[in-house]
């Protein structure tokens, strides 16, 4: 089989320029369009920046981390990159579609592949009502805000505000609670992932809310509408025994 045609994309720091440049130079550099395989050199804000910026092509992903924690990411090493390309297991993963509704009617629409995620933007917490696949499930949760996390993002955020970690293969949502006051013993809830989730924002000009969706945010929004995007599918690879459903088996042992 002929060697892939490799697309190199890095992050701004010094360190993953450098990264790029050597590799271009041992296994070339083809435009993004014609690539069979995208390299992305950084951190798991450059993979999500990547897988982003790509999703209107059929072609996978393989990230090498340059930054920190690297959850997305494989090991970085420069000798043998065509060998762990053809080894590589392939992840599939669809994002979220978030749909906000700020006070003057503006509407944001934007995907997120790890949580779209509500958060009070004022000094008092925020009042959310709860509804899914169109029944309210639950009237007030009083709280610093709440996300919903696909399995791919439950060991970033939502595992910090103590969410569950899901496997892969679940088929299942996290809707995870930060800070909640009222109820105060709801730990969230776990969700079919073709779920249709809504928040509505009580007292929104007294309790403000902004909602983001990997970082792309809405200010003041009124009401949040979350789904899976099932006609995006974003293809990332990882080395064998490295891949997600390892990973995330991992994080719950340390």
């Amino acid at each position: 089989m002929p060697d892939k045609k490799i697309a190199f994309l890095a992050s701004e720091t010094h360190v993953a320029e450098t990264a790029r440049r050597h590799l271009a130079e041992q296994y070339g550099n083809t435009p993004t369009e014609k690539a069979d395989v995208i390299v992305a050199l950084g951190g798991d804000g450059f993979m999500l920046q990547t897988l982003h910026g790509t999703q209107h092509l059929d072609t996978p992903v393989y990230g090498m981390n340059c930054g920190t924690v690297g959850f997305l990411m494989n090991e970085y090493h420069e000798p043998g990159l065509m060998e762990r390309l053809d080894n590589a297991q392939e992840e599939v993963i669809n994002p979220l579609k978030m749909r906000a509704i700020s006070h003057d009617g503006k509407v944001t629409e934007a995907l997120a592949i790890n949580e779209v995620s509500l958060l009070r933007a004022g000094p008092q917490a925020a009042k959310l009502r709860i509804s899914v696949d169109g029944r309210v499930r639950l009237d007030e949760l009083v709280c610093d805000g709440a996300l919903l996390s696909t399995p791919a993002g439950s060991t970033a955020y939502n595992y910090s505000a103590h969410g569950p970690i899901l496997p892969i293969g679940a088929d299942v949502l996290a809707l995870t609670a930060m800070s909640a006051f009222r109820p105060r013993r709801w730990r969230g809830a776990l969700l079919p992932s073709n779920a249709q989730v809504r928040f509505d924002v009580l007292q929104p000009s007294k309790r403000p809310v902004m909602a983001d969706a990997d970082s792309r945010s809405a200010g003041q929004v009124v009401s949040v509408e979350i789904e899976i995007e099932p006609n995006i599918a974003h293809r990332i690879l990882f080395d064998p025994g490295h891949g997600l459903e390892e990973r995330l088996i991992r994080e719950q042992f340390v």
